[in-house]
């Protein structure tokens, strides 16, 4: 068995030969009886969706049929006698979507024509094929040669599915990747329109009843809607967040998780790995995020926002573009681990985003930012309860929020800041929250405390994942706004309770109230035992201004 983990490779046998592969295979033998003439799988992400197509691909394609089969030795397929028929069957047309993105549409078109010359390359056997009309090859060599136009361009891919079909004289399957790349990128640049016109018939012609296609497997994140890209596809079953025939596809399961930790030696980090990177329900069922669990084990077992970097997160920056008061409140809610309650649609039109409230949850849920933990009717229609689904995403909230309220400053004092916190240097937190208030504040008016919980967990996101760093917890006779919490429980940790001053010279008896409920209550409770020493705020905001009390430092026996 191999131990090695395959952080960014998504050949499936490159991974067999050399890497820890989470046996998906059991996919195949679900899929294949009965499966649809086309299948969307969306999913956030770094879930795994380029992996699995590369697997179909080496099941299923025609070339190379004897040697690929060995790859599935010992695997769940292999067991299946029937299924292993089908295995080196079907000439297979796979083509990735993932790199094209561009700034504008003429860079676009340029990633059009490059990619579609690479699968040109990667059939170059049809240069030559005596089964193939000359009419075809012409065109077909004018894809490989660069020399097609964008207009042509569009029945690429039914042109050279046609001419796999005539070539092996059996009917192809397309495995299509990450559709929805190039649409993202239009909608977030500025030239939506232009690419939704050439998609719409790009994917038309090759996926409606297209009758030299055997089946196609196509992966995304969104479902973008009918209306705008597949117009008249009755043929398309979507497999997605909210309704899965398939829904251990994708992600990794609880029970592929706990085997993972068993066969590396880490079973003791099963609590560890729930918590940062689990959370996630497609219709009911338990996923982890994989991107991240493989990153986990890949460094040492060491926790931290692996998922973060790696993509744009525009998505979620229309969240922070439109945060208004409202929005604030939303915010402060989901780092804290409660719900918000919105209506979905799976049908996305990117233009709704910015008018409209549920097609940006949508697009939030699907994404991956949210998961959906509960359903109530509302009249004919459902309403889902949407949560941050582990502390990775909440991590992620708190960086994008930070990023709009940092307003230019930098990381280093933000630590220099949290320095301060936890030697319970007064003087110094005082100074710092005063500096920040004074450059952040105008992003909101600055007059409920959900603001500026949200605004102190932003910056408290530096801590992180050398401290844990929890918000509104039950704790002694009461619920504490923010409290971090050191890995090493030699080092000081700290709790901080907010009150909002309707006039400036509130202040000081607010920062009082808000030091008293600390020590009535009992808040450092949750905290014994997990640090040396815990130092208490409470803290006073009025618009720019902050008053801070601390109280005396306990210190754990």
């Amino acid at each position: 068995m191999h131990t090695a983990m395959p952080i960014g490779i998504d050949d499936f046998e490159t991974v067999r030969k050399g890497y820890y592969f989470v046996d998906k295979t059991p996919f195949i033998s679900k899929f294949l009886p009965g499966h649809p003439a086309v299948l969307l799988l969306t999913r956030p992400r770094r879930f795994g969706k380029t992996l699995l197509l590369s697997m179909l691909r080496y099941f299923f394609d025609i070339e190379g049929a004897e040697e690929h089969r060995k790859l599935f030795d010992g695997l769940a397929v292999s067991r299946d006698a029937v299924i292993m028929t089908e295995q080196g069957t079907r000439p297979v047309l796979f083509l990735t979507l993932r790199g094209w993105k561009a700034r504008d549409w003429a860079t676009m078109q340029e990633n059009i024509i490059n990619g579609l010359q690479r699968v040109a390359r990667e059939n170059e056997v049809l240069c030559e094929s005596d089964r193939v009309n000359l009419s075809d090859r012409e065109m077909f060599l004018d894809i490989y040669q660069r020399k097609a136009s964008i207009p042509s361009l569009r029945m690429a891919l039914a042109l050279i599915l046609q001419m796999l079909e005539n070539h092996y004289g059996k009917k192809p399957v397309l495995l299509l990747d990450e559709y929805d790349v190039p649409i993202q990128s239009a909608w977030e640049h500025g030239y939506y329109d232009e690419a939704i016109d050439f998609f719409r018939e790009f994917f038309t012609m090759a996926l409606k009843t297209n009758p030299s296609l055997d089946f196609a497997v196509l992966t995304g994140v969104l479902r973008i809607s009918k209306e705008s890209i597949f117009s008249d596809l009755n043929n398309l079953e979507v497999d997605g967040i909210l309704r899965t025939r398939f829904p251990d596809a994708l992600g990794f399961t609880e029970a592929e998780v706990e085997k993972m930790a068993v066969d590396l030696g880490h079973a003791d980090k099963m609590d560890e790995i729930r918590k940062w990177y689990d959370g996630y329900r497609f219709q009911g069922h338990e996923i982890y995020n994989p991107w991240s669990v493989v990153n986990y084990f890949r460094n040492d077992c060491e926790p931290a926002p692996y998922w973060v970097n790696t993509s744009g997160n525009a998505i979620l920056g229309e969240l922070m573009k439109t945060a208004d008061s409202d929005h604030a409140e939303t915010l402060e809610r989901l780092m804290k681990g409660g719900t918000v309650q919105k209506f979905l649609r799976e049908g996305v039109i990117y233009s709704d985003i910015g008018e409209d409230e549920d097609a940006l949850y949508t697009m939030l849920c699907m994404t991956g930012y949210l998961t959906v933990v509960g359903t109530q009717s509302a009249g004919y229609e459902k309403q889902y309860l949407l949560r941050l689904p582990n502390r990775e995403m909440n991590i992620l909230f708190s960086i994008e929020i930070v990023k709009r309220y940092q307003k230019g400053l930098s990381k280093s004092a933000l630590a220099s800041l949290m320095e301060a916190f936890l030697a319970g240097n007064l003087e110094r937190v005082q100074h710092g929250l005063a500096q920040y208030l004074r450059k952040v504040v105008s992003v909101f008016d600055g007059s409920r405390e959900a603001f500026y919980h949200g605004f102190v967990l932003g910056m408290l996101a530096v801590l992180l994942p050398a401290y844990d760093v929890s918000s509104n917890r039950e704790s002694g006779y009461g619920r504490y706004d923010v409290a971090a919490v050191p890995a090493d429980a030699k080092g000081s940790g700290f709790v901080l309770e907010f009150k909002v001053a309707e006039r400036e010279e509130e202040l000081p008896k607010k920062a009082a109230e808000a030091l008293q409920q600390i020590e009535e209550r009992e808040y450092v409770t949750e905290l014994e035992g997990k640090c040396a020493v815990v130092h208490c705020y409470g803290i006073a905001f009025c618009g720019k201004n902050v008053e801070v009390k601390m109280g005396g430092a306990k210190i754990e026996a």
